[in-house]
């Protein structure tokens, strides 16, 4: 089979990563061709037969029960993000219906969160990372470059994907840049199972393999996670080398819309803030 299915995929790809000794299994120390667990030797941890398992690694049986994918899950000590993506992945439901190719709006419980914090940068992310707004702060932190109405307008509107591995400008902004490419990349991957037929992100994907060598490896990697929270040192070209923190917050009327409010180490008023990244301080009413 040409094609053997992200499920497959990912499968083997976890399989590959788990070194025996990390589990219960007698003989590891067994000399192998290969790094990684066999196939039969899954199927044992899990409780499924051989000829099972390896039909899911072969793409001959894309769905399986939750029942039989939570003991994958647990045979290949999956964390609870790459336990959501596999889950995920065997849920998809192939062909469906063409999905909405309609351009994102940010909600408006999004917009008034966005004005509510207006003292920290802040940008709503659409489904894709698309930046869908941003407060001066936001734009001022993490694309000083664009224009500010580029969001306002679809065929504008910064991805912040392409962006990471595309804009020189962009990449240079993070001290990082590998470790904040492979969360990227990572998230991405999660995304894609959650909404297999989103033509518009399988694109930007495909882009992202054909145009940069570094997603391209990232992407093979097979790596998932999510991102809610964490730090980023930045090399700003108005501030200099400043560290972030960020949170996102998911938006209950558009849960595929996160806010992602960011909030500089050095600066944690309004005024220091907007000073560092030399954007004027709005008046508060």
């Amino acid at each position: 089979m040409n094609n053997p299915g992200d499920l497959a995929v990912f499968l083997r790809a976890k399989r590959a990563a788990l070194p025996p000794e990390a589990t219960p299994l007698n003989g590891f120390g067994v000399r192998r061709r290969v790094p990684g667990l066999r196939r039969e030797e899954v199927a044992q941890l899990a409780g499924v037969s051989v000829t099972y398992y390896t039909r899911l690694e072969q793409g001959h049986s894309r769905h399986a029960s939750d029942e039989v994918l939570l003991a994958l899950a647990r045979a290949l000590q999956l964390s609870v993000t790459e336990t959501e993506h596999l889950l995920d992945l065997a849920r998809a439901k192939r062909p469906a219906a063409a999905p909405d190719s309609a351009p994102e709006a940010a909600g408006p419980s999004a917009r008034a969160l966005l004005d509510l914090v207006a003292v920290r940068p802040a940008v709503i992310l659409g489904r894709r990372n698309d930046v869908l707004a941003w407060n001066d702060l936001g734009h001022a932190l993490i694309a000083p470059h664009l224009p500010a109405d580029a969001p306002d307008d679809p065929a504008t509107r910064p991805s912040l994907p392409r962006m990471l591995f595309l804009d020189p400008q962009a990449r240079a902004l993070y001290r990082d840049w590998k470790q904040e490419a492979a969360d990227y990349v990572a998230y991405l991957r999660l995304i894609s199972g959650k909404y297999p037929d989103d033509e518009v992100l399988t694109r930007m994907i495909g882009e992202l393999c054909m145009r940069d060598d570094d997603f391209s490896a990232l992407w093979a990697s097979g790596r998932v996670g999510e991102c809610v929270a964490g730090t980023k040192r930045m090399v700003h070209p108005r501030a200099g080398e400043i560290t972030v923190d960020f949170q996102l917050w998911a938006q209950s009327d558009r849960p595929e819309q996160r806010i992602e409010i960011y909030e500089l180490q050095d600066a944690p008023d309004r005024a220091r803030t907007s000073a560092l990244l030399d954007v004027p301080v709005a008046p508060v009413f």
